[in-house]
């Protein structure tokens, strides 16, 4: 069993940006986002010939992280309202290649994903995750990938070694100390990148760093900043139990013995 997870919001936003520049009227700019959409969406299935396919929306504006940080994703800019009043078109246009919409009323589509990939994981399923956000590394394992469209490219352990010289389960507590500027998680004062990684190299995760005995400045920083770390790791970490209301058995690609 294979399992493709559209995360929706990133294809369509991405596609609709590139369009924006192309074409000067809005009507044009949404038909052009549909036509892209519909396109890469079957370049995916043709690639991937998924038994299983969705696509997961952004649902929720307001979750439990936003309760928990109120400058949770504050910076971030909105969705053009115009694209916001389309979705249901593009949600439907993927109905008809056979891709089923999920989304939620009270949580973010980053832990519908985790929870549908964790959940047929511990099933001996496999999925592909089709997004350029490196939170889904966090994710990565032997019934796990996370597929770059826009760059053509995997996302798997080999880059997050490349670009953090870490292994994908230690990336949380990497960012717990960095913090995720673009999602306005602040992380520990004063450790960056570097600090980080070399915490990390030496004591293997959080949790040891907070309960080992103090030691070097950057360690004595992390202990000192206790909470932050645990607030960041909480609003990083993906969630991956949430009672989704679906079954595999609806999210089976309906067109597959049709070909691409």
């Amino acid at each position: 069993m294979q399992l493709l997870i559209l995360d929706a919001m990133n294809l369509i936003r991405r596609l609709h940006a590139v369009q924006q520049g192309q074409h000067s009227q809005t009507e044009a700019q949404l038909a052009a986002t549909q036509a892209a959409l519909v396109q890469a969406a079957g370049k995916l299935l043709a690639r991937f010939r998924p038994s299983h396919v969705v696509a997961v929306f952004d649902g929720a504006p307001v979750g439990f992280r936003h309760r928990l940080h109120p400058d949770y994703k504050a910076n971030r800019q909105p969705m053009p309202a115009e694209l916001a009043d389309y979705l249901g078109e593009l949600q439907q246009a993927l109905w008809q290649q056979g891709i089923d919409a999920l989304l939620s009323d009270s949580e973010e589509a980053d832990d519908l994903v985790a929870t549908l990939a964790c959940r047929l994981a511990q099933h001996g399923g496999h999925s592909i995750i089709v997004s350029t956000d490196k939170g889904f590394c966090q994710l990565l394992g032997p019934h796990v990938q996370v597929w770059d469209h826009f760059g053509q490219r995997w996302l798997d352990e080999a880059h997050v070694q490349q670009k953090f010289g870490l292994a994908p389960p230690q990336l949380v507590d990497y960012w717990a100390l960095t913090g995720v500027s673009g999602s306005g998680i602040r992380g520990v004062p004063g450790i960056g990148p570097k600090r980080a990684n070399a915490l990390l190299q030496q004591f293997g995760n959080l949790d040891a760093m907070l309960t080992a005995s103090a030691g070097t400045k950057e360690q004595n920083t992390v202990q000192q900043h206790k909470d932050d770390a645990l607030l960041a790791r909480q609003l990083v970490k993906l969630v991956d139990d949430i009672e989704l209301g679906v079954n595999l058995q609806q999210l089976r690609y309906r067109n597959q013995t049709k070909g691409p």
